[in-house]
C-alpha cells in the first residue's frame, strides 16, 4: 500500500487530468464543506443495478478508459 502522502498526491493527479483545475478545485472544496459521505453515495449510486449490469458498465467502461497507470497486484 502506498504512502498517505502519495496517495494524496495521485488522487490529486488524477482530479486535475480529468476534471481540470477549476472543477477539480470546486470538487475539493465541496467534499471538504459538505461532509460527502463516500459509501452512502456509492450505496445510491448501485442501489437499482443488479450485480451484472454494475459488471457490464464496468466492462464498457474500461473499453473506453483502458488503465494505463502502474498497477500493483498484491
Amino acid at each position: 500500500m502506498m504512502a498517505t502522502t502519495q496517495l494524496i498526491e495521485r488522487g490529486m493527479d488524477v482530479l486535475f487530468k480529468y476534471l481540470g483545475h477549476v472543477e477539480a478545485e470546486a470538487f475539493i472544496a465541496y467534499i471538504k464543506t459538505e461532509h460527502f459521505d463516500y459509501t452512502k453515495w456509492r450505496e445510491d449510486k448501485f442501489e437499482d443495478m443488479t450485480l451484472h449490469e454494475i459488471g457490464q458498465a464496468a466492462s464498457e467502461y474500461l473499453k473506453k478508459h483502458p488503465f494505463k497507470g502502474n498497477a500493483q497486484i498484491i
